[in-house]
This record gives C-alpha cells, structure tokens and sequence, in this order.
C-alpha cells in the first residue's frame, strides 16, 4: 500500500506541475479604422466615447479579464496627449484637430479607469505605419512628421511607411516610447505583427536606395532589414530600461517565425508566410537576446489545422522561451467564432474552449489575449461565458 501511495503522490504531482497558470487574461482594444473603440457613431463626442470605454471595461473585468492592450498610435497619430504628433482622426474625425469635440487624453483617463478595476493597461504601437490604402496622405495634419520630414518615408501598396533601414526612424520611434514610458502609469509598451509591410503581389520593396546608400556591411538585402529590426527593438529596449525598470515590453508577432522545410528548427508548418523571411521579424533572436519581456503570438488558427496547426504552434514558442527570462503568452481569435460555417472547426464546437484546455497542459503559457474586443463582446458561440469559466476558477 505504501508504494502505491508514493506512486499516486508522484502522478499527482505531475499533473499538478504540468498544470500552466494563466496569469496573465489580456484583451486588445483596437482603434485602428473604429475596429472596437471609439465607435464611430461616438467620433467626435468626448462624452460618448468615455461612456463606451467604461462599458468596454467593466464588460472585459466581469469574464476575468486583468489586462488591456490599448492602441494608441494606430498611424503614426496619437490617442493620448501628445505634443509630438497629431491626435487621430479615428478619435476626432480630423487628424490634428479636435473641432467642436472636448479635448480630453484617452490614454490618461483609461489607465485611471483601469487600473480602479484592478487591470494592467499595455500601451499599443505601430512603429513604421503611417495611413491605410483607404486614407490618403492628403489628410495628414499639417504637423505630421511626414509633412516635416517627407524623406524619411516611402510608399508600398498605397500605404505609407517610416524608412525602417533610416537611423532617424529609430530615433523617432524611441522618442515617442520615451514621451510615453515618462509620462503615463503603464505596465507595457507593445507592438504587433506590422514591422516591415506583408507582401503584396510579389511587388518589390522600395528600399533599394536607402541599402545601396547605407549597407552597414550587410551585402543581402534580407539580412539587413532583419537587423534594422533587429536595432529598433534593441534600441525601444535600452529606450524603456533608461526610463522604467517596471515597464514591459512586449510583441505579438505573427504565429509563424519559420516553416521547418526552409529552417529545420522552424516549426512543422507551411505557412504561406512567415515572420523571418517576409516580415524581417527575428523574434527568436529577440528572446534569446532579452530584448523583449514577453512574446505574444498570433496563433488565430484551429488545433489540427494542416498547414497551421495551433497545437504543434503553441509547443514550438512553448519551446523557444524554455530557459529564458521571455514570458509566453497566446493571442486567440474569438473573432472567428462569428458567422463560423458548421464545417468548420470554429462552427462545429468551441474551438477557444479546445486551445485553452490546450494552454494549460504547457507550463511555458502563463498569459491568454483575445483579438479583439467587439466581437469578443458579442460573446459568438458563448466565448465569453467560457472564458469566464476559466478565470473564474
């Protein structure tokens, strides 16, 4: 009997150690384009737009979520007090202009709000973005530093882009992490998957001069923009250490980094595109380097999906920041749950539901995030009470 005890102790005690703790139960509020907030029936109404951050609060904190990640330069603009760029049009209607609206800091009041609900605020950054194919630059406030500065930028799939191979570039984005990191009661800097633009019919970079002008001994065009990344993450790191010891700094690249066929140590996946090669994004280097304090990727597809398959996805970054000092979260799609075909894996069950029991067999994840908040409010398919199931444990 007692060898069977000490069998059953130790089985027990390998559950329980396999057991992931899901600290960290984010959600990204994206302002981009009127995606979750503001409404743009509340563009313009200072009022209204605070009415509906509080519902997007007080929603988010009743299914357990303890974080917010906040975009607040969504096209090199601002959703906060800034006297280095322009405030957004997608909070005021016109960029650089506050009409008739009553002028009010976004970023200010939401972290107050936030942080009386027990939640982190996660400041979200779009470093070389400057408009939408849908916006034309012709919009741009007059002190825009595209206005300032028009050659540092170029253009790419009728978006406008900082010059990621230019050293001002990283200057200018520092100095905006800088403003920020000083002046608000943050928990993190974060960035997403938009660092060099995705591909676009096969249509080439226009990036060429600046290499020829500025190699900085690379002689492969791909190997330099990866370290012109590469700098800029560098140099946002040293950027918040000088400011913080406290402030984060975190990425949600892509799910992807490499497929295993190109890279035998990238993940088995044959992911149409990937971070390292089309996005010049080298989040491995980044971990391993400890330049960054938590990764956060996108893993938007199903378990047993073949070209993507969320599980082998989930142990590949699982595996990637074992030994480190990178925390790992998971960015999951809700979003997918709506209007899912009943073929589907996303129409057949829960599929959120299947990636979080999932999370919590990898003691690597310790956080989840939900892209994004209006159609996770819509709660498609009972998300919302399933999350809250989770965190309510």
């Amino acid at each position: 009997m007692g060898k069977l005890r000490n069998i059953f102790i130790l089985l027990l005690f390998v559950t329980l150690s396999v057991h992931a703790e899901i600290t960290f139960h984010g959600a990204w509020i994206a302002t981009v384009a009127n995606i979750d907030w503001p409404s743009k029936e509340a563009v313009g109404n200072t009022e209204r737009q605070q009415a509906e951050m509080i519902f997007i609060l007080d929603s988010l904190q009743s299914i357990g979520i303890n974080a917010v990640i906040l975009q607040v330069r969504p096209t090199s603009d601002a959703l906060y007090d800034s006297e280095l760029e322009p405030v957004s049009h997608w909070l005021t209607g016109k960029q650089g202009s506050w009409g008739e609206q009553t002028p009010w800091d976004p970023l200010e009041w939401t972290v107050d709000a936030a942080h009386a609900r027990n939640m982190e605020v996660h400041v979200w950054l779009n470093p070389y973005r400057v408009n939408l194919a849908t916006t034309d630059t012709s919009s741009l406030a007059p002190n825009h530093i595209m206005r300032r500065h028009p050659d540092w930028f170029w253009c790419y799939n009728k978006q406008w882009y900082f010059d990621p191979g230019l050293d001002v570039t990283r200057e200018w984005i520092c100095t905006i992490v800088q403003d920020i990191v000083t002046r608000y009661d943050i928990q993190a800097i974060h960035m997403d998957d938009y660092f060099y633009p995705y591909p676009s019919g096969g249509n080439p970079l226009p990036d060429s001069k600046t290499f020829a002008a500025n190699p900085r001994g690379f002689d492969n065009i791909a190997d330099w923009r990866r370290n012109n990344v590469n700098l800029v993450i560098q140099d946002i790191h040293r950027t918040i250490r000088e400011c913080s010891s406290d402030v984060q700094f975190g990425i949600s690249p892509f799910g992807v980094w490499r497929n295993a066929d190109v890279d035998s140590t990238g993940s088995a996946t044959k992911a149409g595109i990937t971070n390292y090669d089309d996005l010049y994004a080298d989040i491995r280097l980044w971990i391993k380097a400890g330049w960054i304090d938590y990764v956060l990727p996108q893993l938007y597809w199903e378990i047993g999906k073949k070209v993507a398959d969320y599980e082998i996805l989930a142990h590949w970054w699982a595996n990637e920041v074992r030994g480190t000092k990178c925390k790992l979260y998971i960015g999951l799609a809700p979003y997918r749950l709506e209007n899912a075909s009943p073929k589907t894996a996303w129409g057949k069950g829960n599929e959120i539901s299947r990636q979080m029991r999932l999370n919590r067999t990898i003691p690597e994840i310790t956080g989840e995030c939900f892209y994004s908040t209006r159609p996770l409010l819509k709660n498609p398919r009972h998300v919302c009470d399933t999350i809250q199931e989770f965190y309510k444990k």
